[in-house]
């Protein structure tokens, strides 16, 4: 690990920190944040209203501030997806036993460095999204990807 992500005591700066809408939770990571994708599934769309954009990180990088504020949908047998019980933001999508989670990068504050490089689950996509910005799009998940 490079000098510059050291922080004081050993452990690795912030990278990013993020919160939902009415700010009842903050969430700030450490270390390496991936690349931003575009999910299009019929489940994301639903949840979102539209394609959401999530980066992804290792859940020992994550600290969340008023988990008490945080509430779990298990929307399918591999997944569950976190939001505000609040102000009903969706925060995450966490792979069951994975050890990681991806986040909402709207709810990132900015600058937060990060791109977006692909779609997923395009054969799920709404009939009304065209997607024109030229990036990789995947019939189905990342799953062979490697990010």
């Amino acid at each position: 690990m490079a000098q510059s992500e050291i922080a004081e005591g050993g452990k690795s700066a912030v990278r990013a920190r993020g919160h939902c809408l009415c700010g009842a939770i903050e969430i700030e990571i450490r270390g390496k944040l991936r690349d931003v994708v575009v999910c299009h599934c019929g489940q994301c769309r639903r949840q979102n209203g539209a394609p959401p954009s999530y980066t992804s990180a290792p859940w020992a990088n994550v600290t969340v501030r008023g988990e008490k504020n945080l509430r779990w949908y298990q929307s399918s047998a591999q997944a569950r997806r976190g939001f505000c019980r609040l102000c009903g933001s969706s925060l995450f999508w966490e792979p069951v036993g994975e050890g990681r989670v991806a986040i909402a990068a709207g709810c990132l504050d900015k600058p937060t460095g990060l791109r977006t490089v692909r779609h997923i689950f395009v054969a799920e996509k709404a009939d009304f999204d065209e997607i024109t910005d030229g990036l990789e799009q995947l019939p189905h998940s990342m799953a062979a990807v490697t990010a």
